[in-house]
């Protein structure tokens, strides 16, 4: 089956920009990713999304599941499950691991369902 892929442009803008502050992410009390170098996805009217690279995330604190959604703007996402010591979150976190050449920055990067999250951005 052939997706389609569609191009941001001025009726659905998006743009990738380094995250001017350290970001900070705790779940259960716990810091479970910790990054200056997080991207910050801005699109269209949606609340901006930072995108950590994963190498700054705790990995004891990803599982990954065999979830997948698409997005015909930045491609197929795949999840993990956020593992925390009050239990197991199923697809709080997702990630586009080959992701369209428009956002193509936010390969090798995560992001987080911010009502399962504690984040921060203080100043770096």
């Amino acid at each position: 089956m052939t997706r389609p892929v569609k191009t941001p442009g001025p009726d659905h803008p998006i743009t990738v920009q380094p995250t001017a502050a350290r970001v900070v992410v705790k779940a259960g009390g716990k810091v479970i990713a910790d990054s200056t170098r997080a991207l910050t996805l801005q699109e269209s009217d949606y609340p901006a999304v930072q995108y950590i690279p994963l190498e700054d995330v705790a990995p004891e604190a990803l599982r990954p599941t065999d979830s997948e959604t698409y997005c015909p703007y930045k491609g197929e996402a795949s999840y993990y499950s956020l593992v925390t010591a009050d239990g197991e979150v199923t697809d709080a976190v997702w990630t586009y691991v080959k992701p369209y050449d428009a956002v193509s920055e936010i390969a090798g990067h995560v992001a987080f369902y911010p009502q399962h999250v504690e984040m921060a951005l203080e100043n770096a």
